[in-house]
């Protein structure tokens, strides 16, 4: 069972502080090297950030564990970049993981096209559960979250402790931009999803993504909502 590193409040200020002007690369290499097989990089092959990071892991170690969330409300494009990106880059440590709940199942139990009536339900059955066995016994947990992606990211960390699923969280792409980070994932021709040639900025499920809308907005359209819950 991996054991998770006793750092402290005064350590997590101090890891951001030295981290707030290190390259990503450079906070990728810290995670493997501090934790192990206890690391773990969510990917969602939807957005440009997991595609740098993904890269950036699987120079310095192909085998890391890497988790997916299949709601099963993915585009195809989505999916057909997963299997072209895990080819490119040599990831052997790719991992699915889906709801408890088939799609009839919850239609079943909670009626149909519950993303429309209560879309915060949805996301815990078919995303946050899931995250939560993904993470089972992990120590760290390394996301894609960016500063410039939304008014409710503005102030993400590099390194906190992370109460929802208690792992250490890592956002090795937080004050990156946009601009910057399309640029190395151009530099190192790393595959992408070939929605964001189509409008597309942010890509989720089929059913709660819109084109057209610039950061998160195209989310859960209609709602007051611009998150899952996994960040949250």
């Amino acid at each position: 069972m991996p054991v998770v590193p006793a750092f402290t409040p005064e350590q997590l200020a101090a890891f951001n502080a030295r981290f707030e002007s290190a390259e990503p690369t450079e906070i990728v290499r810290w995670a493997v090297d501090t934790f192990g097989g206890g690391l773990s990089v969510g990917a969602s092959f939807g957005g440009v950030t997991g595609a740098a990071i993904l890269h950036m892991a699987a120079v310095l170690q192909p085998s890391v564990h890497v988790f997916v969330l299949d709601t099963d409300y993915l585009f195809e494009e989505t999916h057909e970049n997963m299997r072209e990106t895990v080819g490119a880059l040599g990831l052997t440590g790719v991992q699915v993981y889906k709801s408890k709940l088939s799609h009839e199942e919850q239609a079943a139990q909670f009626g149909s096209a519950l993303w429309i009536r209560d879309p915060d339900l949805c996301c815990e059955l078919r995303k946050i559960e899931p995250n939560r066995r993904a993470l089972d016994g992990k120590t760290a947990w390394i996301s894609g979250l960016r500063r410039d992606q939304s008014e409710s990211r503005v102030e993400v960390p590099i390194v906190a402790w992370n109460d929802k699923f208690q792992v250490v969280k890592i956002n090795p792409l937080a004050n990156w931009d946009e601009k910057r980070t399309w640029a190395y994932v151009l530099e190192h021709k790393v595959p992408y999803n070939a929605l964001l040639d189509r409008g597309y900025s942010s890509i989720g499920c089929y059913n709660c993504t819109v084109p057209g809308r610039q950061g998160r907005v195209g989310r859960w359209d209609g709602f007051e909502k611009d998150e899952c819950g996994l960040h949250t």
